[in-house]
């Protein structure tokens, strides 16, 4: 059954079809810009996994300016609003950003008796995503103001 616009705006968001094509198609595009980035920026000698690091930091930026940009300029009910966040925010933002990655990496820098380092890696994207992601809204407030 095909369903028309009215018919799949009643449906919650997980479950519409569109929303969910959002969601892959920004997800189509963030995972490969990860990838990129990483490849660009490899592992420091220390161990630390830069490449993870700056993509969960840039994730975590963008992501304050995603959600303080669609608080204050989507109106409810709009199509920005209806899909933005699903196509930027889950789908583009979250395959950009890596928190698994975070873990395995952590748990090998351990294996590698690298233990001051993973507890350097995990507070820096821990503490520095949540900075980032204040840093983010704060920023995109005063541009939006």
């Amino acid at each position: 059954m095909v369903r028309g616009a009215n018919e799949d705006a009643e449906l919650p968001a997980h479950r519409s079809p569109r929303v969910l094509l959002a969601v892959a198609v920004g997800g189509a595009v963030g995972g490969p810009l990860r990838y990129g980035l990483g490849l660009a920026l490899p592992v420091a000698g220390s161990g630390l996994p830069r490449g993870t690091l700056v993509v969960n930091l840039l994730g975590c930026l963008l992501l304050g300016v995603l959600t303080e940009a669609l608080a204050r300029r989507a109106r409810p009910g709009s199509r920005t609003a209806t899909y933005a966040r699903p196509l930027l925010g889950s789908g583009v933002l979250g395959a950009f950003t890596t928190y698994s990655a975070l873990a395995v990496e952590t748990d090998l820098l351990l294996a590698s008796d690298r233990a001051g380092v993973a507890v350097a890696y995990v507070v820096m994207s821990v503490l520095g995503g949540l900075l980032a992601a204040l840093t983010g809204t704060l920023l995109a407030r005063r541009v939006l103001a």
